[in-house]
């Protein structure tokens, strides 16, 4: 019976054949993720994915903070499932948790409102003469690297053990709220039991943290930030999980939307230069993409995954992890050219806010 119960709280990720929509923002936070994430499936699982470099914003950060209209959103993303549909594909993976709950939005809407989606088809049409195929199967990039975390395993350099002690890292995991809160059955696990970062810090050898504001939101929220005197609401959210977590000392936290990892990341600064606080056994605890965790496990230098833009320092999670790296090279371009140290703050970070 709880076998089936189980069942119920899993969800359809294809295996392959992608198309791959990238975020908006996610490359000026965390700039070698996506290219991580492309180069993990086609180079280390041999997979299928198309990354279409005509593809727009969905304009989630748009309509949610009530900028763009409903029916223009519903036309721009009837252009990405045309564009999908055009470049013969039909599995589509969303790099953004606002554009993977933004589609799962508008896909719900079509099936309960058909003339709803009658009229983005003749907006289409008329803007751009194109017609388009809804996705056979829509995944967020986190769903495809939780399908493919054994793989991932099988081939890794590296797991989430302590290389001196050999006990698991610790890590904690959020879940962005637009990835299983607005449709449940949409995320692996659903909003009661979300499993998708779960899963990939089991399979590479790490212990969750469970702590009692696990599923509290990390306070981006959009308003929360975009009106800058809303931004202490946003702090206090992320705050008030980092107290919670802090007494568990987790290793690191990874996140799978580009707000949550972002804000989880940034505020420790904001925390650390206007109360003097710090969390963490080190000063601070890493933030990571599940992109950039995949690619440790896999080997690759954490320079060339960006992470040398991250506030909080990652090099404690490196150094347990038994990650080779160059210090010298942190803050080097890809011409070998220095690029600049941000000054020195409380978290030994970037400054940057």
């Amino acid at each position: 019976m709880k076998k089936n119960n189980w069942a119920e709280y899993q969800k359809e990720i294809a295996d392959d054949k992608y198309y791959y929509v990238r975020s908006c923002i996610r490359q000026n936070f965390f700039p070698g993720s996506e290219a991580a994430f492309l180069n993990i499936l086609r180079n280390e699982l041999g997979r299928d994915i198309c990354d279409d470099p005509n593809h727009t914003s969905c304009t989630g950060i748009g309509y949610h903070s009530d900028i763009v209209p409903l029916e223009t959103t519903m036309a721009v993303i009837a252009r990405q499932f045309a564009m999908m549909t055009e470049a013969g594909y039909e599995n589509m993976v969303a790099s953004c948790i606002t554009s993977f709950g933004l589609y799962s939005e508008v896909i719900d809407m079509w099936e309960h409102f058909p003339e709803t989606e009658e009229k983005a088809r003749e907006n289409l049409y008329k803007a751009t003469g194109r017609e388009f195929k809804k996705p056979k199967n829509l995944a967020h990039a986190s769903d495809v690297v939780f399908h493919h975390r054994e793989a991932i395993a099988a081939r890794g350099k590296h797991r989430l053990v302590n290389a001196s002690t050999g006990a698991p890292l610790r890590g904690v995991e959020h879940i962005g709220c637009h990835y299983a809160k607005i449709f449940p059955k949409k995320g692996v696990g659903g909003s009661e039991f979300p499993y998708v970062l779960a899963g990939m810090i089991e399979a590479w050898g790490g212990e969750v943290v469970d702590y009692p504001e696990r599923r509290h939101c990390c306070g981006f929220g959009f308003r929360n930030y975009l009106v800058m005197a809303n931004r202490g609401s946003s702090v206090a959210n992320s705050k008030k999980k980092f107290e919670s977590m802090a007494p568990y000392k987790p290793d690191f936290i990874v996140a799978n939307c580009p707000g949550c990892a972002m804000f989880l990341d940034r505020w420790q600064y904001a925390i650390s230069e206007m109360e003097g606080v710090t969390y963490g056994e080190n000063g601070g605890i890493p933030v990571l993409t599940y992109e950039e965790l995949a690619g440790l496990v896999l080997g690759y230098d954490p320079w060339e995954l960006g992470m040398q833009m991250h506030q909080v320092p990652v090099e404690s999670l490196l150094d347990k992890m038994g990650v080779e790296y160059d210090p010298g090279a942190k803050y080097l371009g890809r011409d070998g050219k220095y690029i600049g140290r941000p000054e020195d703050t409380a978290l030994g970070g970037c400054s940057r806010c």
